[in-house]
């Protein structure tokens, strides 16, 4: 294996809080080895294109606060065509990048994994996504930060229910995930929470909304954006259908929960997973996630990786039944 003397850092996909002190972690940690750096700016999209800069400790100063990224992010259809990756490819060479460092999610790790397997380039990712949908790593970098941005839009809503005794269907992300509105709902005190991975059954929702105590002066109902039954909207349309003496409302909170400075917990998961990567690389691992399982470091390749969490844990799904009487 050739010797690695120059790592691009690129984001890729939704973009997370926290991904730019997973960027600033991976340079520093390169230089601390004695390496170059590449910053490839707006993911695969600028691999193809050549948007590549040098970076070093200053490109990445006062950062670790800021959410976003400071390479930006974008989709490609090109890099899905073996004629894009190969342009690419013949970028990071023109630009001397032997290694690669990417950070992301699903999508980003999908292309990851073909692209290491078509081109010998050393490629290792780091988990970026607020869905905290990867296999590979308890918490994904922008996860945490996400729930507590939604815990502290639905606190103020519920604090406006309460004045009016309305009932509220608060739609959080998650298209193929989840995990936000399970957590949330715990945290906020919902009466429900409907998720992609449960079978929404309407007449379970209605049952737990008139056994709730009659006194209640508000009601908070959590719904994942890609739920089955609709979404918000479909659901607050039942809801008025079937109970026409409630004050529904909906609010949906939409891309609030992708921004904001990220929190400790992911600034920390950041630079954890940041400098273990550059490691990675230079110990030989490739084509694998980087993350963080029962606190330790842990190495997945990414087929294995990309593979969404398909069960969601039960007695979190109790805890929501016996705390919403």
């Amino acid at each position: 294996m050739a010797q690695i003397k120059n790592i691009g850092v690129f984001t890729s996909g939704g973009d997370a809080p926290g991904m730019n002190a997973a960027i600033r972690a991976v340079v520093r940690t390169a230089l601390y080895y004695d390496l170059e750096v590449t910053g490839i700016r707006r993911g695969y999209e600028g691999m193809i294109k050549g948007e590549m800069i040098p970076m070093d400790r200053k490109s990445v100063s006062n950062i670790i606060q800021r959410g976003g990224t400071i390479l930006k992010t974008a989709r490609s259809d090109e890099f899905r065509t073996p004629e894009g990756r190969q342009i690419a490819y013949n970028q990071l060479k023109k630009n001397g990048v032997d290694a690669l460092v990417g950070i992301g999610g699903d999508g980003t790790f999908t292309g990851a994994r073909i692209f290491g397997e078509e081109f010998d380039i050393p490629i290792v990712g780091l988990p970026g996504t607020i869905d905290n949908d990867l296999q590979g790593t308890d918490f994904t970098i922008g996860y945490d930060t996400a729930i507590n941005t939604v815990i502290d839009a639905v606190d103020k809503i519920r604090d406006t229910a309460e004045s009016h005794d309305r009932l509220f269907i608060v739609e959080v992300m998650g298209r193929d995930s989840g995990l936000i509105a399970l957590r949330t709902g715990i945290a906020a005190g919902a009466e429900a929470i409907l998720i992609p991975e449960t079978k929404t059954n309407e007449n379970a929702l209605f049952d737990r909304l008139e056994r709730g105590r009659k006194d209640k002066s508000s009601k908070i109902v959590i719904v994942a954006e890609a739920e089955e039954a609709g979404g918000a909207f479909e659901i607050a349309r039942q809801v008025r259908e079937k109970y026409p003496n409630y004050d529904t409302r909906i609010s949906i909170l939409g891309h609030i929960q992708r921004g904001g400075r990220p929190s400790c917990m992911d600034r920390v998961l950041a630079s954890r997973v940041g400098v273990a990567s550059v490691e990675a690389l230079l110990a030989g691992h490739r084509n694998e996630l980087i993350g963080v399982v029962n606190n330790e470091i842990a190495y997945t390749p990414f087929d294995h990786a990309i593979k969404h969490h398909s069960d969601i844990n039960p007695n979190l799904l109790k805890i929501v039944e016996i705390l919403s009487l």
